[in-house]
């Protein structure tokens, strides 16, 4: 048994946009996500939370390591250079979590915010089935 079905219609729009989605769509799903765990761990270091900024650093971490696991490294570079990516965002939110500091989770912020806009784009390129603009999009530039 998979536990009682939620009949709320939030939950409802939710997990069908979830089943309709692109592989891309479900990228920027999961950027989204993983921002808003870590605003919201901005705010409680600010206010000085400390079991919340673990929950939601953590959340976040969970997120990336998602976003990590399945990547196709057979896609070349550029899968290589998000895999590192992850790895560091990781760290830095390792460190934000042990020193409850918000540089870490700033910088983490800005390259989740960069990476969602480019994969929106790429998102919005193709239809759900068709993950062929995630290969025709070869302008992505990866500095970090």
């Amino acid at each position: 048994m998979n536990g009682p079905k939620s009949n709320n219609p939030i939950d409802k729009y939710k997990e069908t946009q979830i089943k309709t989605a692109n592989q891309g769509k479900l990228i920027v799903m999961l950027y989204d996500g993983a921002i808003k765990f870590l605003n919201a761990a901005r705010d409680a270091i600010i206010n000085k939370k400390t079991e919340e900024v673990h929950n939601k650093i953590t959340r976040a971490q969970d997120i990336i390591m998602e976003l990590l696991l399945s990547l196709n490294m057979e896609a070349g570079d550029i899968a290589s250079k998000l895999y590192n990516l992850y790895i560091y965002m990781n760290k830095r939110l390792i460190e934000a979590n042990i020193y409850k500091k918000t540089e870490p989770v700033d910088e983490v912020l800005k390259m989740l915010t960069e990476l969602k806009e480019v994969w929106a784009q790429i998102a919005s390129q193709n239809t759900p089935g068709d993950d062929t603009a995630l290969e025709k999009n070869t302008s992505v530039n990866f500095t970090t």
